[in-house]
């Protein structure tokens, strides 16, 4: 089984501006870690949750199908639901922005159920610099394709981390897909 699934051109360079647009008039609050917990040392992002962007729903619509693919023919885990919201992260080297390792399953109620992890490069490769999504499902790093629209979707329980952006900004959108908790 290929543990990280990658798909190329899967949002248009102009789809994934529009998105970033979307974003600028909307509330940024800072990023926290699962258990509604802040450490600037871990991570340091804001995030726009998508949910609340009028005119989105075409977005979500791409990322089920996205999802439902990658899931069909890579992993065949059980999945029942989008139970969260998108959201739209920005790692600004300003700030350090990055998200050290991790996995996204947590210990509520929502987050203990995520069994896919999607996340949607939004920038353009140029924008930034350092910033990568690196993926660790075995002894291996997987770094992620930075071409703007491209697609990586992984099982959630894999570590994984964005790097400290030492120039620009990267944005990216993240989607959990659920289903019943790993035993």
């Amino acid at each position: 089984m290929t543990i990280v699934h990658s798909t190329t051109n899967a949002f248009s360079v102009r789809e994934c501006e529009s998105i970033v647009a979307a974003t600028a008039t909307e509330h940024v609050e800072d990023a926290l870690l699962v258990g509604r917990n802040r450490d600037h040392n871990l991570r340091n992002s804001e995030l726009v949750w998508m949910d609340r962007i009028d005119g989105m729903g075409w977005v979500m619509e791409r990322l089920i199908t996205l999802v439902r693919d990658a899931n069909r023919h890579q992993f065949d885990f059980d999945l029942h639901e989008f139970a969260e919201s998108p959201q739209i992260a920005r790692y600004d080297a300003t700030r350090a922005g990055h998200f050290a390792w991790h996995s996204d399953i947590g210990e509520g109620h929502v987050a203990r159920k995520r069994k896919l992890t999607l996340v949607l490069q939004l920038s353009k490769p140029a924008a930034y610099l350092c910033g990568d999504l690196e993926i660790m499902p075995s002894a291996h790093i997987v770094v992620a394709n930075r071409a703007q629209g491209s697609v990586s979707i992984f099982p959630s329980f894999a570590l994984h981390q964005v790097t400290p952006v030492t120039y620009g900004i990267r944005h990216s959108l993240t989607v959990w897909a659920h289903g019943p908790a790993f035993r």
